[in-house]
């Protein structure tokens, strides 16, 4: 089966030509770029290619906003929150521009491929230079040359379908011990409340070689933890290889790679979560074994209005056969209350569903209407007090379901990836251990990066705090 997506090595030449005369125009001033990312994982990998090509264009990255020359805002759109808080912090750069007139300010990802958000940003943002869509990042080099030469500001409303897989782009990754990995792009889901099938287009697969090929040089390179992303990573393949080759197969030849390194992915659908996949994780000792499977919603009807083609019995299934196989696994979930003509029953549903599965940790939203969804314009809205209300209750048992579990972690000693110094008290380091549990201890920096053993003393809801055993 042919891929149509993919982009063609001599429109990568292009673009790598757009990068030296890029390079030639900002090089003699030694210029920083300022990357700014909001929403998933995979905006997290498309920011390390925004950054890849950003150096090779002559830029140093800097965290500090204030000494940019160029600053870019990788955005999200699933979330009201998210879309809000990224046009916040692009409001507060207006002051930078003010300061330095030279500075070049763009916008790129989910939020920017809406039409309506493009304006926005047009005519309430005179200060942002250009904006590009998700299928368009590796036209950033050209984009970026156009702003400079031309002098005029450019706004690119991609469809999403034109193709985004662009193999052999620059990185410059985020940390030197894990990794992001896309194998695909885009979903074909048409969830009624969610906007990436309409801002990141349909599923494309990369070519499995080349996915391989890439993890070996990560695994080679020293990563201890290498991450597999796409919208739904259990379509894999379909687009490329039918039935002949999926995701399972392909986390298969992951394992078989040489190398002292874990493997986790997300996210995957429920729909398309096969017994083959969760058989292949049973029988591979570098895949972590904690799984995260967004329900959504715990009633039949409401899945049915989401349009996520399983029931919550099927789904409890699913579950079962998780834990058969591989008895002490990490589930994680996400959920959405307050869906229109969510009832105080289809709410028990939910609760009802947390009760069963025993969550170790859950990611749950208050649902905000997406502008172009079916959801947006359906009636029957839950009042505002009523969804925070359910809210409130639902993270009362889950932060019950999620403490019993985390006290069960005291008195043993947990394997963990040592990431850095925690964001909320310096003086200790942080980890996470196989099953992804945050875990605080003292230590010097020399452990991080590397594998530490931590007897853990005590627990709360959302971490775990111990020792190092030497």
């Amino acid at each position: 089966m042919a891929n149509n997506f993919k982009i063609s090595e001599s429109e990568i030449q292009t673009q790598c030509e757009y990068m030296k005369r890029v390079a030639a125009i900002v090089s003699p001033f030694s210029p920083k770029a300022h990357i700014r990312t909001y929403g998933c994982q995979q905006n997290e990998a498309d920011s390390e290619r925004i950054a890849g090509m950003a150096a090779e264009m002559g830029y140093t990255l800097t965290e500090n906003v204030e000494e940019a020359d160029l600053i870019i805002v990788n955005t999200c759109a699933v979330r009201e929150h998210a879309e809000l808080k990224a046009l916040s912090v692009t409001g507060q750069f207006k002051h930078l521009k003010e300061k330095k007139k030279s500075l070049v300010i763009g916008m790129c990802g989910c939020m920017v491929s809406q039409e309506h958000r493009k304006e926005d940003i047009k005519q309430k943002y005179p200060y942002v230079d250009f904006s590009f869509g998700t299928s368009m990042l590796y036209r950033f080099p050209e984009i970026l040359y156009t702003c400079l030469t031309k002098n005029k500001r450019a706004f690119y409303l991609d469809t999403a379908s034109s193709g985004n897989i662009a193999e052999g782009l620059p990185v410059v990754r985020g940390s030197a011990f894990k990794a992001w990995v896309s194998v695909m792009y885009g979903c074909n889901n048409f969830c009624t409340y969610c906007v990436v099938p309409y801002v990141r287009g349909r599923e494309r697969s990369r070519e499995k070689e080349k996915i391989l090929r890439e993890v070996s040089s990560l695994a080679a390179s020293g990563y201890r933890e290498i991450t597999l992303l796409g919208q739904n990573v259990n379509s894999y393949g379909k687009d490329l290889y039918g039935d002949s080759y999926d995701f399972a197969d392909l986390l298969s030849d992951v394992c078989k790679i040489d190398g002292e390194f874990m493997v986790r992915f997300m996210t995957s659908h429920p729909k398309d979560a096969s017994k083959k996949l969760i058989d292949t994780m049973a029988e591979n000792d570098k895949v972590a074994k904690q799984f995260h499977l967004p329900l959504q919603s715990g009633s039949n009807k409401i899945l049915k209005a989401m349009n996520r083609v399983y029931t919550k019995e099927k789904y409890l299934e699913l579950v079962e056969y998780m834990r058969r196989k591989m008895p002490d696994i990490s589930i994680t979930t996400d959920i959405i209350v307050g869906f229109p003509g969510e009832s105080e029953e289809d709410f028990l549903e939910t609760l009802d569903a947390l009760e069963k599965v025993r969550y170790d940790n859950i990611f749950s939203f208050l649902y905000s209407p997406r502008k172009g969804t079916p959801a947006a314009g359906m009636e029957n809205t839950v009042p505002s007090d009523v969804k925070n209300e359910r809210f409130e209750r639902m993270l009362k048992l889950q932060n019950e379901i999620s403490n019993g579990k985390n006290q069960a972690y005291v008195n043993t000693v947990q394997r963990v990836l040592v990431e850095g110094r925690s964001k909320t008290d310096t003086t200790r380091l942080t980890g996470r251990n196989e099953k992804n549990r945050l875990i605080h201890f003292e230590g010097d920096d020399s452990l991080i990066g590397n594998m530490a053993d931590i007897l853990v003393e005590r627990a709360d809801t959302y971490a775990l705090y111990g020792k190092l055993v030497k």
